[in-house]
């Protein structure tokens, strides 16, 4: 027999003993039958068409009960907060789902280790309309920025032009006729059309005015450039790429749950939606634009039933962190602690995440 087969079935009964311990401090007796809560929550817990239930919570929580000798039965609620509440009456004896370990939450229950750790998603139509793109960019903060230097800087050599030839030019004498006027002849030549008209007459104000034109050519290449640049990167990455983006545009997300809560922290506006699902229908019909959920959740319910709609964005922000919900002091805890360790660590464990996510390991 190999060490490290030697060190498994050490490990093994260690966890039996502490699960025989943990019972009889409870005075539960070692063949009741445990209520064990959950939601579906694809793909960590999914419910199949003749009742039984699978995914990689569900999974976990089995290898788990399995060798420890523990039997349970699974019991379904609502929504997150039922499960919660049920386990900090007492009414379950364990909760198993993608649920969120939150400060919020460990006030009124305990969790185990955690055994996924990942963060937040943006899922973001696929196809958006190009008017749509071009309406977007014309109406940002920075089309609005670059516009208002631009004029800020025709302004400035306006106000120089008037100095340099109120009293020597007829067109730009006359106070605020002729201030205006070196304002109009500025922005003008800014825009390289009719520039000669009433133009500077003095060697000053014609040096000036060169320069203005020059520098403004240079100015209006690099605005159109980055207006092409922005209109680009939206067709082909779309209007949000990257957290920050969703400043600009409709979010929305699950009402109360760790997502609101980040969003709230980070004073982002969004619209709440009662589930995953509605908020995913929402953005698909062009109601907002971006959804932002956990991350391997948002992915299956895209990958599953929006493909042709919708696309997840490469990105990943914030930190989410999945573990067993336990009532307080529960003396399963220590058991559970390292036998959530045990299997996480284990190949199947890593196996299990490939063909459920695709991904060999948690990020």
């Amino acid at each position: 027999m190999s060490l490290r087969s030697v060190l498994i079935s050490f490990l093994s009964l260690a966890i039996l003993a502490l699960v025989c311990g943990a019972v009889r401090a409870q005075g539960i007796a070692p063949d009741k039958e445990l209520v064990v809560a959950t939601k579906e929550a694809p793909p960590f817990a999914m419910k199949q068409p003749d009742g039984s239930w699978g995914g990689i919570s569900i999974e976990l929580w089995k290898r788990i009960a399995d060798r420890a000798h523990l039997k349970f039965r699974l019991v379904e609620t609502e929504n997150v907060q039922d499960l919660l509440d049920g386990v900090a009456k007492g009414a379950f004896d364990a909760g198993v789902a993608a649920v969120t370990v939150t400060a919020a939450r460990a006030r009124n229950v305990d969790f185990s280790q955690p055994f996924y750790n990942t963060g937040l998603g943006i899922a973001v139509p696929i196809n958006e309309s190009p008017w749509v793109s071009i309406g977007r960019a014309l109406l940002s903060f920075g089309f609005f920025q670059a516009v208002g230097l631009l004029l800020g800087l025709a302004m400035v050599v306006g106000f120089i032009i008037w100095l340099l030839e109120r009293r020597k030019t007829e067109h730009f004498g006359g106070g605020a006729k002729g201030l205006g006027s070196s304002f109009w002849w500025s922005t003008i030549a800014m825009t390289q059309a009719g520039a000669a008209a009433n133009a500077p007459a003095t060697l000053p104000g014609r040096i000036v005015a060169t320069g203005w034109m020059i520098a403004s050519v240079i100015a209006i290449a690099v605005f159109t450039a980055g207006i092409t640049s922005t209109l680009t990167r939206r067709e082909l990455q779309g209007a949000v790429h990257s957290f920050n983006d969703l400043r600009s545009v409709r979010v929305g997300a699950v009402a109360n749950s760790p997502t609101s809560d980040y969003l709230t922290r980070q004073q982002l506006p969004f619209r709440a939606f009662p589930d995953a699902q509605s908020g995913l229908s929402a953005l698909s019909r062009g109601q907002i634009d971006a959804f932002v959920h956990d991350k391997p959740l948002l992915a299956w319910i895209v990958r599953n039933d929006f493909s042709g709609a919708i696309r997840v964005v490469d990105t990943s922000f914030g930190s989410e962190r999945y573990a067993i919900v336990l009532p307080k002091g529960s003396a399963l805890r220590p058991m559970l602690d390292l036998a959530v360790l045990d299997q996480i660590e284990s190949d199947r464990w890593q196996q299990t995440l490939f063909l459920a996510l695709g991904n060999a390991r948690s990020p």
